[in-house]
């Protein structure tokens, strides 16, 4: 599969009529090294119909052949493009990531695609007297990236030893999702619109 393919299978599905056109289920671990935060483990499982042509260019490849591999690679590089959708902030301060991560993969489950992959932060960050917020979404709102509870959000043995977390919807008004569902595939919302982060879940990260 050609990655413009595999990017429009991410980010747009062909059959839907409206926004959100795909869907994206999260999970994520903070993971710490040497008593530090390093980054975020974090697995996305796509709905069936974004995760359709993945699987069938993977066909019955087993769990490790190569063809994993060459996909996970097309579908990796669109999310690295994107910054891995994901925003980190501490003190108003932006927290970078590394470009590439250090491990990923590309699996199935059922009729569903399976994405995992570590965000490996830039520095390592404290795990005292901070508070950490994150937001993953994509801008134009054309993916519905989303925790389907916060038991989706989990910390390792020394991030939970210093920390505690903490999942918010947001609740957009009526005349926000009224919008968003009359934008047909082909529209995009205005880019400084951020239709997205509007309706993106924040967590919050405070350790002591």
């Amino acid at each position: 599969m050609k990655i413009a393919l595999i990017i429009s299978t991410l980010l747009f599905s062909t059959i839907a009529w409206s926004h959100p056109h795909s869907f994206i289920d999260m999970k994520t671990t903070f993971v710490s090294e040497n008593q530090q935060l390093s980054g975020m483990k974090m697995i996305w499982t796509m709905d069936e119909i974004t995760s359709a042509d993945l699987l069938y260019d993977a066909g019955k490849a087993k769990p490790g052949d190569v063809v994993w591999k060459k996909l996970a690679a097309q579908v990796m590089a669109n999310v690295l493009g994107q910054h891995y959708f994901t925003e980190v902030w501490q003190s108003g301060q932006r927290v970078k990531f590394l470009n590439l991560p250090k491990e990923y993969n590309l699996s199935r489950q059922g009729n569903k695609a399976v994405l995992e992959f570590i965000v490996p932060f830039g520095e390592p960050q404290q795990l005292s007297a901070r508070q950490y917020r994150i937001q993953t979404f994509d801008p134009s709102y054309f993916v519905d990236m989303y925790y389907d509870n916060p038991q989706a959000i989990t910390l390792d043995d020394t991030v939970k030893a210093h920390c505690q977390v903490a999942l918010h919807t947001p609740k957009p008004d009526d005349s926000l999702r009224q919008y968003a569902l009359s934008l047909d595939k082909a529209d995009a919302p205005p880019e400084d619109m951020d239709l997205g982060q509007q309706f993106a879940q924040t967590v919050t990260l405070t350790c002591h």
